[in-house]
């Protein structure tokens, strides 16, 4: 009787704890890397993770003229960020660039807002796009092209997505659906 009582306490009382969100993406949320970055908005404004606290945050590292890969990423965050509606306001999404040599703030400025008006574009120095590629576990390299200035970067493809907490919760793969990605956003808003 008295392992009844117990079992039956613990079943109660497991009841009371808030269930663990069921996320599509793969959940990260015990990852220790991609921390944070100290990077320059194409507006000239330092940042960091924690100026975008209050916010889910998205971020994805690639290059303007990436002929597929950051195009299609792009335009499937601004479906995302469409079919949050009002929500959408709660989220910061962030493209890093990979090649600062050729990226300037004046072309992130042109690139990043023509997916979404909300989006902004980071850069940094060589040295410092590599820090935080490597705290990020990002993958790329310069694949040369038929002139000096027209190489292209292989580059890591997926997303990480942080919580309004400023944890990294989840890495969204290339390719994901635009629906996929506002329903783990949602959660994101709402879980603690």
């Amino acid at each position: 009787m008295l392992r009844l009582i117990l079992f039956s306490l613990v079943l109660v009382l497991g009841g009371c704890t808030d269930p663990k969100p069921q996320f599509i993406s793969t959940d990260l949320s015990e990852a220790g890397f991609a921390r944070d970055f100290a990077l320059t908005d194409h507006n000239g404004q330092p940042r960091t993770l924690a100026d975008f606290r209050g916010k889910a945050v998205v971020i994805f590292f690639g290059y303007t003229q990436c002929p597929d890969v950051c195009p299609t990423t792009m335009t499937g965050m601004a479906e995302a960020m469409r079919q949050l509606g009002a929500d959408a306001a709660k989220v910061q999404v962030l493209f890093v660039t990979v090649d600062p040599e050729r990226d300037t703030p004046q072309l992130l400025a042109q690139y990043a807002p023509a997916f979404n008006p909300g989006f902004l574009g980071l850069y940094g120095d060589p040295q410092t796009i590599a820090q935080t590629a490597q705290e990020f576990r990002i993958f790329y390299k310069k694949q040369p092209g038929s002139a000096p200035d027209t190489y292209t970067v292989d580059h890591s493809a997926g997303s990480y997505a942080y919580d309004p907490q400023g944890r990294l919760r989840l890495y969204i793969k290339y390719g994901e659906k635009p629906e996929v990605i506002a329903k783990d956003l949602k959660l994101l808003l709402t879980s603690k």
